[in-house]
């Protein structure tokens, strides 16, 4: 339900329990732990995350033997933290930890090794190494298929992914056919009200938002958007995440007071959610700040500019590309209003955290 802090208290109350009744690296810690550390990472919150997924990861080395499933999860849980943190090259040393578990493990035709693919792939996709990416994630698929019937709501999962990746390729053929192959997978599979339905038709519409049929990508937002506002209640990031996908097609046909009305709304679900420090509440201050960049106001889009760039400092480290992005923009503003010399400052700064962080060939 997106309600993190309620999920924390139940959480905590059980670790309590566990802490009293229990030996100290009882196997239970170890699951209470990664509970608790999985709503930090949901929360955006990195350095507990990492905390608690740690602890997990120390009482689950005691406790079992180096090759047991439930370490790989361990080390997948802390990848996808430093994934997040965009640590790109921690993620995949952790990521390849447990995938060397689950191959030593499980059998080779084995699901959890297909999650472990995808982990990977996904790494790859956020490096911008789609070569790579497309590798992991049909590797990922082909296991899926011998070990799944067709209609299994992870083959779709799949399907995204390497959907995903044509859409960031800007092969947008190719993304709408892996999507729409998700999409069917779904129908068939879920009931017509299902939350991950929307994340399809959310992707479908971003595709056409990329090949400029905004009208046809309103039509699957909006989708999208009916089965989460009867899903999920109403301060849930997923419906923020929904009004952001809208906003974001009303700034790119020009209108923006309608684009502002739909961030607005997205960041007001962000504000009551989502601790004040959270990386999403960065992206919904850039988000509006782009629009008045778009209208000409300048001094306004500064100013949530500067509030996202803020956020992003305290949350990210400091090679994180999201930072780069937002030196970007503030650079864009200043090359706008005519300073030059302010401009360049920012997409400087920008362009060194790229070449850190980012492959030698990557788009950006």
């Amino acid at each position: 339900m997106g309600d993190y802090s309620k999920t924390l208290e139940f959480y905590e109350k059980a670790h309590q329990i566990y802490e009293k009744a229990l030996p100290p690296n009882h196997p239970h810690s170890a699951i209470s732990y990664n509970n608790i550390g999985q709503v930090y990472n949901n929360m955006g919150d990195y350095s507990k995350a990492l905390e608690f997924y740690e602890k997990d990861l120390e009482i689950t080395k005691k406790a079992l033997p180096p090759n047991h499933p439930d370490l790989a999860i361990s080390y997948n849980n802390i990848g996808q933290v430093y994934n997040n943190m965009g640590g790109y090259s921690k993620a995949l040393e952790f990521y390849e930890k447990s995938h060397k578990i689950y191959e030593k493990a499980l059998p080779p035709n084995h699901p959890s090794l297909s999650i472990s693919y995808n982990n990977i792939g996904q790494v790859y996709n956020n490096m911008g190494d789609y070569s790579k990416a497309l590798e992991f994630f049909e590797k990922a698929q082909k296991i899926l298929e011998n070990a799944l019937p067709p209609t299994h709501p992870d083959l779709a999962i799949s399907y995204n992914n390497i959907g995903q990746v044509y859409n960031n390729m800007g092969d947008y053929s190719k993304a709408l056919e892996f999507y729409e192959k998700a999409h069917k997978i779904y129908e068939t599979a879920l009931p017509p009200t299902h939350p991950s339905l929307s994340i399809s038709y959310n992707n479908i519409g971003q595709v056409y938002n990329n090949m400029g049929d905004y009208s046809k990508a309103l039509e699957f937002y909006e989708k999208a958007h009916k089965i989460l506002e009867n899903a999920l209640p109403p301060t849930h990031p997923d419906l923020a995440t929904s009004y952001t996908c809208i906003g974001q097609v009303y700034n790119n046909i020009g209108d923006y007071l309608k684009a502002l009305e739909f961030y607005e709304k997205a960041h007001k679900i962000y504000e009551k959610a989502l601790p004040p420090n959270h990386p999403n509440l960065a992206t919904s201050y850039n988000n509006i700040g782009g629009v008045y960049n778009n209208m000409g106001d300048y001094s306004k889009a500064l100013e949530f500019y500067e509030k996202a760039h803020q956020i992003f400092e305290k949350a990210l480290p400091p090679n994180h590309p999201d930072l780069a992005t937002s030196y970007n923009n503030i650079g864009q503003v200043y090359n706008k209003m005519g300073n030059y010399s302010k401009a360049l400052e920012f997409y400087e700064k920008a362009h060194k955290i790229f070449e850190n962080a980012l492959p030698p060939n990557h788009p950006h």
